[in-house]
């Protein structure tokens, strides 16, 4: 049977009405009184109606995550460092993970919703969701364009893929490609390419670029690496992330191609999960926490003011660490 507000009340020695105004925070109280009413809830396992909540006009205290997949080290790391600070402010979250599914995002994005969620972080990078255009919710993007008056918070990309590129160069590299994705999305993600074919028109040196959709298995793809690495002479490779600098590795020792004497390799993420298991990767580093602190912050701002007025992009830099192999 399920438990009801007048249960607590009765456990806690109070009034139903103070139990309400406990879970909604209205009006003083001891905090006695509080910590009775708490302690109650936890014995009772009781649950408070979000729904209802929202009905009586408050927030419900959820927010919506939206994400390709936590499997991405990267995108684990963001998705739990974002539950760990909203939880400390009173918030819980429902995580989506969309991967490259357009009607599992749009699917989510009404399932968030009709839940009533106080408001939405969404970093997906699918194509065509006019939702977006039409949730009357406090949205924050991340790294993605969903719509006119969404703010996007994102790395520098541009002076991301620049610096990766020049240390290439600067370290020996003339034969300097770029593994990416199609650049598809309209996200600020695209400028990792363009930072990397500005350092090249720079040299005057011949563009290298080599494409992998989002959709593509492992297997295939080490299979295109290992083709690419065989029949090209490479001497340096900017990947515009860390997991596929890490299939380039293994596909050169495969090879027996030598790096960084012959290639030089520099990711981009450096996610903790690559600091951590492979400290030698030379990589981009993303300033995660700052990410973190700045989407919460842009999104509360929203969820307390809808009308307040926000920037339509926020960059945070990002700097080259240098490991062994470049």
């Amino acid at each position: 049977m399920s438990v009801k507000l007048t249960d607590v009340a009765k456990k806690a020695g109070v009034s139903p009405t103070t139990v309400s105004r406990v879970i909604n925070n209205y009006g003083y109280l001891s905090q006695k009184t509080i910590e009775k009413v708490h302690r109650a809830m936890e014995d009772l396992n009781y649950q408070p109606n979000s729904m209802a909540r929202s009905l009586q006009g408050k927030g419900t205290q959820l927010i919506g995550l939206i994400f390709p997949s936590v499997s991405n080290p990267f995108f684990g790391e963001l998705a739990v460092k974002i539950e760990h600070r909203l939880f400390d402010k009173g918030y819980k979250v429902i995580l989506c993970n969309s991967g490259n599914d357009t009607e599992k995002e749009r699917e989510y994005l009404r399932m968030l919703a009709a839940n009533k969620v106080d408001g939405i972080i969404a970093g997906a990078h699918n194509l065509g969701i006019p939702e977006y255009q039409n949730v009357d919710l406090p949205i924050i993007s991340f790294d993605r364009y969903l719509d006119k008056g969404i703010p996007i918070v994102s790395s520098d990309n541009f002076q991301g893929g620049s610096l990766a590129t020049e240390h290439l160069y600067q370290r020996g590299s003339r034969r300097i490609a770029v593994f990416t994705g199609t650049n598809e999305s309209d996200s600020p993600t695209n400028e990792r390419l363009e930072g990397y074919l500005s350092v090249m028109k720079s040299y005057h040196l011949q563009p290298l670029v080599y494409q992998f959709p989002l959709e593509q298995s492992a297997f295939l793809k080490e299979t295109e690496i290992s083709s690419i690495l065989s029949k090209n002479n490479l001497d340096g490779i900017f990947c515009t992330d860390d997991l596929t600098a890490l299939l380039v590795l293994n596909k050169a020792s495969d090879l027996g191609i030598s790096v960084p004497d012959q290639l030089k390799v520099v990711g981009y993420d450096s996610s903790e999960f690559i600091q951590n298991y492979y400290p030698y990767l030379s990589t981009i580093s993303q300033p995660v926490d700052q990410f973190v602190d700045l989407l919460i912050d842009l999104l509360l701002k929203r969820v307390e003011k809808k009308d307040i007025e926000l920037e339509a992009n926020y960059q945070l830099p990002v700097q080259l660490l240098q490991g062994k192999t470049s």
